[in-house]
């Protein structure tokens, strides 16, 4: 993990949203031009420094979990970069109906890591064979669903995204609390105080940077956190060489490096809900870079940039790839910088790819302590837990039921995390589903807003969609 996602709500900013005038007949649209080679290249480089945690956090905390080596979770980080760097060429470029041919970053998703984890804990490659096969069949389902999904908006409004988005990051955080105690609980000096004050020593710089730095150094204040954090642990023997070992200046992610893929029901039938909220996820993001941008996303645009996440996420684990999504902290930047061109994006696509087919560069990586990781994850994911809440503002929670329905699915959500033995008599393929807090409280948040605001109504369509918060302006979500 190597920068923070700027938080979501910098997407849109007062005055950010360019307008919407047709451009001149024989015009090309600001989204449409390709700039010099030089700007090119930095305005890229800029948009994978802003987005860079967030596609290597997944796999650093998926890897250990299930029982990886440092070695091994490094080549899963280079695999994540190389399809993040697919997955954003179909967004940006795309082909036939395939992308939303906008600014629009892809990479790997915070919504299907503890779902991941719950899947293949402690299974090694077994369990990465498992992930990658309920990815695959979650991913073909909503390539088919794509054209119709827009249809189905209605049922996930602010009141059920909000929740999903907040338990995303609210169910991550235990993650980045072992991380700063040191990560192996059977280690001598787990939760020691040299560990976790080196964790608030990082968490002090991150915050002391994001407050001091401006402009493009500001996006990538994690990055710079994570550097001087590293550089003090040095002294204090907290760093390890071992993912550098052997690792290959050159190298190419190999198909189904962990073994063919496995498929389960269990997991697959969680990992599907977790295709669910990135699809919801991915089409605010959508809305919101079509008003920043002035090129309005409509259906077509939806559809095709829904295309574009799944059939990336199901090509993804061909080369040990997660399920991909959209980066919003991407649309704060185009915003910040009003460059609008998506050849810029496809360009950082491309250093994606590059960097993934360089093993080295994943490998220094691992370099950083756990601790250190610790420190800058409690922002990392504590700003995905506050999206959620900034999208919850917007749910009209002081109408009808929606203030139960946020409080039962949190509720619900949080069971794994409150009480990790609660679900322990259950059947293991059911527990696959249940010790995931997201799929069951992104359930529970959609058969209430369901129960309470669709069925028996007697109102009209809009006063029960307004009511919902189905008409609130579309809030950009966190990853």
């Amino acid at each position: 993990m190597a920068a923070l996602p700027a938080p979501r709500n910098d997407a849109v900013t007062e005055g950010a949203v360019a307008p919407h005038v047709p451009a001149a007949e024989g015009a090309t649209h600001p989204v449409d031009e390709t700039l010099p080679p030089l700007k090119m290249f930095t305005s890229g480089l800029q948009h994978v420094a802003a987005m860079y945690a967030g596609v290597v956090a997944p796999p650093m905390v998926v890897g250990p979990a299930v029982g990886l080596s440092a070695k091994e979770t490094a080549f899963l980080i280079g695999a994540s970069l190389f399809t993040a760097g697919l997955a954003t060429l179909l967004q940006t470029i795309g082909f036939w109906k395939v992308g939303a041919r906008l600014p629009f970053v892809n990479g790997v998703s915070f919504a299907g890591v503890t779902p991941m984890i719950a899947i293949g804990k402690d299974r090694g490659h077994d369990g990465m064979a498992v992930i990658f096969g309920a990815v695959i069949v979650a991913s073909v389902l909503g390539f088919v669903l794509a054209p119709y999904f827009s249809k189905l908006l209605r049922f996930f409004p602010p009141v059920v995204t909000g929740t999903v988005i907040t338990l995303i990051g609210v169910s991550l955080l235990p993650v980045a609390f072992r991380w700063a105690q040191g990560g192996n609980a059977t280690a001598h000096d787990f939760g020691s105080t040299k560990n976790i004050g080196m964790a608030a020593l990082t968490l002090v710089i991150v915050l002391a940077l994001r407050k001091l730095l401006r402009g493009f150094l500001q996006q990538i204040a994690i990055l710079l956190g994570l550097v001087v954090g590293t550089l003090i642990a040095v002294p204090f023997g907290m760093t390890s060489l071992d993912a550098l070992r052997g690792a290959d200046a050159v190298g190419f992610p190999t198909p189904f490096h962990f073994g063919a893929p496995h498929f389960e029901i269990a997991a697959i039938v969680s990992m599907c809900i977790v295709m669910l909220v990135c699809m919801t996820e991915s089409t605010a993001d959508m809305l919101a870079l079509g008003k920043i941008v002035g090129r309005p996303a409509d259906e077509r645009t939806i559809e095709g940039g829904l295309r574009a996440d799944t059939l990336g996420s199901a090509v993804s684990p061909l080369f040990n790839g997660f399920m991909a999504s959209a980066f919003a902290q991407n649309i704060g930047l185009v915003a910040m910088t009003k460059v609008r061109s998506r050849f810029v994006v496809a360009t950082g696509g491309g250093i994606l790819v590059l960097l993934g087919l360089c093993p080295v560069a994943a490998s220094v990586i691992a370099l950083v302590p756990l601790p250190v990781l610790g420190g800058a994850g409690i922002v990392l994911f504590g700003s995905v837990a506050a999206s959620g809440i900034q999208t919850l503002s917007t749910a009209a929670l002081d109408q009808g039921e929606n203030a139960l329905i946020v409080a039962a699915a949190l509720g619900v959500g949080l069971i794994p995390i409150a009480a990790p033995t609660f679900y322990d008599a259950f059947p293991q393929n059911v527990r696959v589903v249940l010790d995931s807090g997201i799929s069951t409280g992104c359930v529970i948040a959609i058969v209430l807003n369901l129960a309470f605001n669709h069925l028996g109504r007697k109102e009209s369509s809009a006063e029960s969609e307004a009511e919902a918060g189905v008409l609130a302006e579309p809030a950009v979500v966190a990853h």
